[in-house]
């Protein structure tokens, strides 16, 4: 599915990432984990075309970021680790703006608006401005706007940070639900207990440095997925 070639992103003389390769199959949810400044959430922005990139290559399905951008974005969905949404217009507008965007008739954007704001209890708040919801009603309207499409690739920067547990228990069953019917999942989170729970593979990363892969349990093996972060990043 998505395929991520000896990536190098570099700023200045920096080197953000260094020759990072991955590959995330349809039906799993892959985490990636790292301290700040590791290279995570560049590697997401290269992923989703926000951010160029000085070497390698990303496809999905074949179709390159670089050289179909409009193709490669019809495919995917992403939610930023501080969504940045358009602040003057109301929930249901952003939602019907999304749904514009890709092309959702009017009856499949409805029944998934509708499920999805009353799971998420914002329904009641989709005629209010966003600029008055809170950091965890912007991050739910992202979510359902990530999902309105019913994407084949969706690429999360922390994606439970600003959530409460029952939103997050939410969106952990959506994250399984979509894989099951065959999208595929790439997000970074920093809570390595819901990453060991949920994750059917893992990718550390150090300094732009891909530190290990795998399924979780060619990861951890025995041990606790936070003790094999904390023992590579010391090393």
């Amino acid at each position: 599915m998505l395929k991520i070639e000896n990536l190098t992103k570099k700023y200045g003389d920096k080197v953000a990432v260094n020759n990072l390769s991955l590959e995330i199959n349809k039906g799993e949810i892959y985490g990636f984990i790292g301290h700040n400044g590791a290279g995570k959430t560049t590697t997401l922005k290269c992923v989703v075309g926000i951010s160029d990139f000085d070497e390698g290559e990303i496809t999905l399905n074949g179709v390159s970021v670089k050289e179909s951008p409009v193709e490669y974005k019809k495919k995917i969905a992403y939610i930023p680790d501080n969504p940045d949404l358009y602040e003057y217009m109301t929930g249901i507008k952003f939602l019907n703006f999304i749904s514009d965007v890709f092309g959702i008739d009017t009856n499949t954007r409805k029944e998934k608006i509708d499920k999805l704001s009353e799971q998420f209890e914002i329904k009641n708040d989709l005629g209010k401005p966003i600029s008055t919801y809170s950091h965890g009603m912007k991050q739910k309207l992202a979510i359902i706007a990530a999902w309105i499409h019913s994407p084949e690739f969706i690429i999360m920067d922390e994606p439970f940070v600003g959530l409460d547990p029952k939103a997050a228990h939410i969106l952990k069953g959506m994250m399984r639900e979509a894989c099951d019917n065959g999208c595929a999942i790439f997000f970074s989170t920093h809570v390595l207990e819901v990453a060991e729970k949920l994750c059917d593979k893992i990718a550390i990363i150090k300094k732009g440095d891909l530190i290990k892969s795998g399924t979780m349990e060619e990861v951890k093996g025995d041990d606790s997925l936070e003790d094999v972060f904390l023992e590579m990043e010391e090393n």
